[in-house]
């Protein structure tokens, strides 16, 4: 039996043995933590209506209903084989009254390239790592560990964060399958953290983990209607992270509303989120005075993005924001062939180091080239639907000392950063740059893959993945029944500030609306 499926097998039967453990462990076995914030799970333990175990076996039975059948969402790779031992020592550290944080007994999904010291394997969705067994958690799971979170399991993503293929469909690994939209399993979740997003909107965990170098955060949730933030980079630590680029990845919180984003965010952080002057609680902050940069949709972006930008923009004049429109300036657009250059230098210095440091008894590739051989190798399941032209362009490149990347590096800081962003920042004083997210989500094509553009991508959001500004996106409404995300950039080391914008934001529309999931 393949690993994952015997992984998936143990977490349904550990859901279905509910009714044969003890009164007590299986409290609150009646709880549903279906759109369930932190603040009522915490407080629903509090109370005893459930318990750690209770709300570990409650997620399971919906992974089991939805994830794994049903609709077959597939978000979640593999459940944590030792969840409920973990859920029932936080339940013995309540009842002798102690709770370690603000995460005690909450249990989150990880994206499947974030190390975890468990007995699940950290694989970027690529069976080259399905044996690659970590022995110490990445510091930011660590981290959330240390606060009281438990690790449900590991989500589905874009196998190698997207960086394999130019054809490559969203949401798929050669280990997951095929991600499916959380709204309509016929459309594309987006990605790379594909399996976050849709297992967030569809309340198979508390909260997920996701990773972004450009959009991989903002984009499926934008497409999965729930919050999604991709910090400042440097804020969260980068290690244990299977890398594409240590200059733009970052791993950020997805959440089903912005206070938990805000938690699990200065949960993971290493240093303060850097809130706004008018106070630190998130719930007191108005936007009112702030000086708000309005972007317009942009150019492929569907017409309905017209109706939610005009909705949006209502909704922060209620709350009292100063709006200024802008154009995008021209740079905003001269980024993307410098990037592609930058990513596939850095790419190829950085997963070799990352393969050669890994133990020698997971069996896996020891660098770029292993990866192509291995996957040449088992074309059967990890070339049938599309290629590796990326990992191809990418090896062919040279040392990070190369010109041509050096100068990829300038233009990247001229385009993205001091002829964009910053001058947008700064030309008309503005704090907080807005504009529609992409959206709605276009239809799985497993033939040709993500065909269909930027989708409306904005320009301000690439900026910031590239520069490493902190950017949001908040549910701002639907466009065919199917949910489109508002995006908001700060400036660096303003991620506090962006919540709390985001927070006035969601409280002013109350936009999203969960999924209705057919069984």
């Amino acid at each position: 039996m393949d690993r994952r499926r015997f992984l998936q097998t143990l977490a349904a039967a550990g859901a279905a043995g509910a009714t044969r453990t003890s009164a007590a462990a299986a409290s609150g076995s009646n709880f549903s933590p279906l759109e369930a914030s932190f603040a009522t799970l915490a407080a629903a333990q509090a109370s005893g209506a459930t318990s750690a175990e209770g709300l570990a076996r409650a997620y399971l039975r919906r992974i089991a209903r939805y994830d794994q059948s049903g609709p077959a969402l597939r978000s979640v790779l593999a459940v944590n084989p030792d969840l409920l031992v973990a859920a029932r020592a936080l339940d013995a550290e309540r009842r002798a009254g102690h709770l370690r944080g603000p995460l005690h007994g909450l249990p989150l999904l990880i994206k499947d390239n974030i190390a975890t010291a468990d007995r699940l394997p950290t694989t970027a969705g690529s069976r080259a790592l399905a044996g690659s067994f970590q022995r110490l958690d990445a510091p930011l799971v660590a981290r959330l560990r240390a606060a009281g979170a438990l690790v449900i399991g590991k989500a589905n993503l874009s196998e190698w964060a997207n960086f394999r293929s130019t054809h490559a469909c969203s949401g798929w690994s050669g280990l997951g399958g095929q991600t499916r939209n959380a709204y309509d399993r016929e459309r594309n979740p987006s990605g790379s953290s594909a399996g976050s997003a849709v297992a967030t909107a569809a309340s198979f965990c508390a909260a997920a983990i996701g990773s972004e170098t450009n959009g991989s955060i903002l984009s499926p949730s934008s497409l999965n209607g729930v919050v999604g933030l991709k910090p400042t980079v440097g804020l969260v630590s980068g290690a244990g992270i299977v890398p594409l680029s240590p200059r733009q990845d970052t791993a950020g919180p997805i959440g089903r509303c912005v206070a938990d984003v805000a938690v699990l965010a200065s949960v993971m952080a290493e240093r303060p989120l850097g809130y706004g002057t008018q106070g630190t609680e998130l719930e007191a902050f108005r936007l009112r005075g702030v000086r708000v940069g309005m972007l317009p949709p942009s150019p492929g972006a569907h017409p309905g993005a017209a109706r939610i930008l005009a909705e949006s923009r209502a909704a922060l004049a209620t709350e009292g924001a100063i709006l200024i429109d802008l154009a995008p300036p021209k740079a905003l657009g001269e980024m993307d062939e410098a990037e592609d250059v930058a990513l596939q230098y850095e790419f190829k210095a950085a997963i070799d180091a990352y393969l050669a440091a890994l133990d020698p008894q997971a069996g896996a590739p020891r660098d770029l080239q292993g990866l192509i051989a291995f996957n040449r190798a088992h074309a059967a399941e990890e070339l049938t639907l599309f290629g590796q032209e990326l990992f191809e362009a990418s090896a062919a490149r040279g040392p990070l000392t190369d010109p041509v990347y050096q100068s990829a590096l300038t233009t990247l800081a001229l385009k993205a950063d001091r002829e964009g962003l910053a001058a947008l920042f700064t030309g008309q004083d503005v704090e907080l740059l807005v504009a529609p997210c992409n959206g709605p989500a276009d239809r799985i094509d497993p033939l040709w893959g993500d065909r269909s553009g930027d989708g409306g991508w904005p320009s301000i959001a690439s900026a910031a993945a590239i520069a490493g500004y902190p950017s949001l996106t908040v549910p701002a409404g639907r466009i065919g029944g199917l949910p489109v995300g508002l995006c908001l950039v700060a400036g660096r080391g303003r991620d506090g500030l962006l919540l709390q914008a985001g927070r006035a934001f969601e409280r002013a529309t109350g936009a999203r609306v969960p999924p209705v999931l057919p069984i």
